[in-house]
């Protein structure tokens, strides 16, 4: 009997994420969250975008090895003066287009910080990357460095000056800015001791980015784009940025992608990288490395090629919201009204596909009955590991955009057997 009920608990489990989460659809209930595991939002809101998972549940594996000599991690203290003065003389780059949306640090957050430092509170560490010319790109740390600077000289970073709301302890100084505290207190504020860690530049860029991966432990942990792009400056930033925004992507996405943690713009670097590498270029590593090579890439694009990616992305998000319709991007099988999450492995595969056709495949594909096709492409159950789990393998990369693909083509060939007969 024992042996019994261990063979069936191991067929429950056999049952894919999506399988549970029809199966919980057809009870008439909401599906559990955790059938699905999804993103967050900075305030810990569930998203609609699907968490990817790795063989085992752990995310951060270290998929290349590398020489812990390299690691060159210099730890200094300095005060808060001496920070404000790099933010004066532009040798701190807190990536000033950094899309952490003002709800995540209220101005209370802002005011409790400043209030600890009153106190003579120490707080967290802060982390820097080194650049060439010497300057500081803050990684962990910007909500605090920001905070600071908009209390004390709030024209460094281009803010509106930040007056004390919300203290615990020090409530009569509610309502005050800096030059409202005496000459004593604007003195301890500015000789505040704190600590940096600056990664030294000549740290190899993977190296760099597994550190701050690991230590990136705070109230608010960066993501991994927030890292990609506090470490890779340039015109990515901004391309990435006007991407997301388009209203091709944000209806093909049905207006459900949160950006205030930088998923928008990963899915659109996965576009680019996967338009500019090819799948099946596409090496075993670290997965990570290949989207922050990406980044650089696009750093290194002339105009031509920029406006033929963005054209390549705004026609392919077009033909994604006219072809799948509410279920763009989102695992599906037949008769299902329930949207599932996004998954960012079938936005790449399904986008990169759609950008390599021409207009008149596209055109027959919208005219065909391809999210029936798409259904039963969903019960391979290869394929859907290959847009499941440890989707940065590079077997389930191959998996994904050969299926895609196999079945775009299926379908266009199919369109023109019936026009031929």
């Amino acid at each position: 009997m024992a042996a019994l009920e261990e063979n069936q608990g191991r067929t429950r489990d056999q049952r894919s994420v999506f399988e549970r989460y029809q199966d919980a659809a057809a009870d008439g209930g909401e599906a559990e969250s955790s059938v699905f595991s999804v993103e967050v939002t900075a305030d810990g809101r569930p998203t609609d975008i699907e968490r990817e998972e790795t063989e085992g549940g752990v995310i951060e594996d270290i998929t290349s090895p590398f020489d812990p000599e390299h690691i060159d991690i210099d730890t200094r203290t300095t005060t808060v003066d001496l920070l404000l003065s790099r933010l004066r003389n532009e040798m701190i780059d807190l990536a000033p287009d950094f899309q952490r949306k003002a709800g995540i640090w209220t101005d209370g957050k802002q005011s409790r910080l400043i209030e600890s430092l009153l106190l003579r509170i120490p707080i967290p560490s802060f982390y820097a990357a080194e650049n060439k010319d010497g300057s500081w790109s803050i990684v962990d740390g910007i909500q605090r460095l920001t905070s600071i600077a908009r209390f004390v000289e709030p024209e460094t970073v281009g803010a509106a000056p930040l007056k004390l709301t919300g203290l615990e302890y020090l409530r009569n100084f509610d309502g005050a800015g800096f030059a409202d505290l005496s000459g004593k207190l604007q003195i301890r504020l500015r000789e505040t001791e704190v600590v940096v860690h600056v990664i030294r530049r000549g740290t190899p860029e993977p190296v760099m980015f597994n550190v701050f991966a690991r230590i990136n432990t705070g109230g608010e942990p960066l993501t991994r784009q927030e890292i990609r792009h506090a470490l890779i400056p340039g015109r990515a930033r901004t391309l990435l940025a006007e991407l997301a925004e388009t209203d091709e992507f944000r209806r093909a996405t049905g207006y459900s992608v949160v950006g205030d943690r930088m998923a928008d713009r990963e899915m659109v670097l996965r576009f680019l990288a996967f338009r500019m590498t090819s799948p099946h270029a596409y090496r075993p590593g670290d997965f990570d490395a290949f989207l922050a090579e990406a980044m650089h890439q696009v750093n290194r694009l002339d105009s031509a090629d920029e406006d033929r990616l963005r054209n390549e992305f705004v026609t392919a998000m077009l033909a994604a919201g006219e072809i799948f319709g509410s279920h763009a991007f989102r695992k599906y099988r037949r008769n299902q009204q329930r949207k599932s999450p996004i998954n960012k492995a079938l936005f790449e595969a399904v986008a990169v596909n759609l950008a390599s056709l021409d207009d008149a495949q596209r055109e027959v594909l919208r005219q065909a009955d391809v999210l029936d096709a798409f259904a039963e492409l969903m019960e391979d159950v290869e394929f859907d590991r290959a847009i499941s789990v440890s989707t940065g393998d590079a077997r389930k990369v191959r998996k994904r955009f050969d299926a895609v693909k196999e079945l775009f083509e299926t379908v266009v060939g199919e369109a023109g057997k019936v026009v031929e007969s």
